[in-house]
């Protein structure tokens, strides 16, 4: 009798056992174990962390960081740890976290344009991706890359189509790189490589001029107009005489690309640059900026016309009023600087 009882109780614990093994199974598998109220939260796992440093991400998000180092550990994630960014959902158990986090990656989205500089390019996609700024920068000046695609430091700029481009966050400097001339070459479509052929212009002296227009006006509409005024000027052997090219000059020769100038004067017409097209004829040795699509567009389709000048017109709300003829010109261009002045607009 006293044994049947001993064995009943053997049997006892054992199924309690058992029960409380399957609770905690339960609890660190299948139990949810988020805590936020938004229906989805997202974290970025270091290409550098460990499980620590993912449990300390992830926390915040979590009713029990515990539980999830231990479903971890069991399912073998804390060491084979995957970087980038990943969604978290409302109501997740940490099988599910850990499944998410080995396996399902996000991407994020890269936008950059109206930039100046490969540096600013830089500092631009270090805000968006893991990559810091001054490993991109080295990459994207390489000489070896930049020899083999074409492109000189003047030109490099050239490469990169401003747009908005799906990327994995934890990628490297090389991978955005490659994608980018990959992106440049899709861009390059054979309509638009048979329209800068059309014009005598490669895709980087496209790129050059469009950069030149996009900064003589925001006004997309007006692009096209402008880009045939210079693409005129260029067939007859004229300068260009591109007010933003001078001002590019400037912040170059100044080192100092904060340099605001909102009047350029006859002095800095003078200034000894080949980036300043009233000195040097033709395209400046690479683009001054960073051009919209719109921008490029409006130079490989430009506006059919005969005009060689424009000029602001302060009457039209800074659209730009154009002239056949030096003498037109001249008379729009004093109207313009009486207006300048009565600004107060001296630099």
């Amino acid at each position: 009798m006293y044994r049947q009882k001993i064995l009943a109780l053997i049997a006892v614990l054992f199924a309690l056992g058992g029960l409380y093994f399957s609770y905690v199974f339960y609890r660190v598998f299948f139990q949810p174990n988020t805590r936020f109220t938004t229906s989805t939260a997202y974290v970025f796992i270091a290409s550098d962390a460990g499980i620590d440093e993912v449990i300390t991400d992830l926390a915040p998000l979590l009713k029990s960081p515990d539980d999830f180092r231990l479903a971890a550990n069991k399912k073998g994630y804390s060491t084979r740890i995957r970087p980038g960014k990943y969604a978290v959902k409302k109501g997740m158990n940490n099988n599910e976290l850990v499944n998410t986090l080995r396996a399902r990656p996000l991407t994020v989205k890269v936008t950059f344009n109206n930039i100046e500089r490969l540096e600013n390019l830089a500092a631009r996609v270090a805000q968006q991706l893991e990559v810091d700024s001054l490993s991109l920068i080295e990459t994207l000046r390489n000489p070896d890359f930049l020899k083999v695609h074409d492109f000189t430091a003047e030109t490099a700029l050239a490469m990169y189509i401003p747009n908005t481009y799906d990327f994995f966050w934890s990628g490297s400097a090389a991978n955005f790189q490659d994608r980018m001339w990959k992106e440049y070459q899709r861009f390059w479509s054979s309509k638009r490589t048979a329209a800068a052929e059309a014009l005598g212009l490669s895709p980087v002296e496209v790129i050059t001029l469009a950069s030149i227009v996009h900064k003589e006006t925001n006004r997309i509409d007006e692009r096209p107009l402008v880009a045939g005024v210079y693409l005129n000027r260029l067939k007859r052997g004229m300068r260009l005489d591109a007010d933003p090219t001078v001002i590019y000059a400037m912040k170059k020769n100044e080192n100092n690309f904060d340099l605001q100038v909102r009047r350029v004067l006859k002095k800095d017409l003078r200034l000894q640059s080949p980036y300043n097209t009233y000195r040097v004829k033709g395209l400046p040795p690479g683009p001054i900026t960073m051009p919209d699509i719109s921008a490029i567009d409006a130079v490989l389709f430009p506006a059919q016309h005969d005009f060689l000048f424009f000029v602001v017109d302060p009457s039209q709300n800074g659209r730009h009023d154009f002239s056949l003829t030096l003498r037109e010109h001249t008379r729009k261009a004093r109207k313009y600087y009486r207006w300048l002045n009565k600004q107060r607009l001296y630099r």
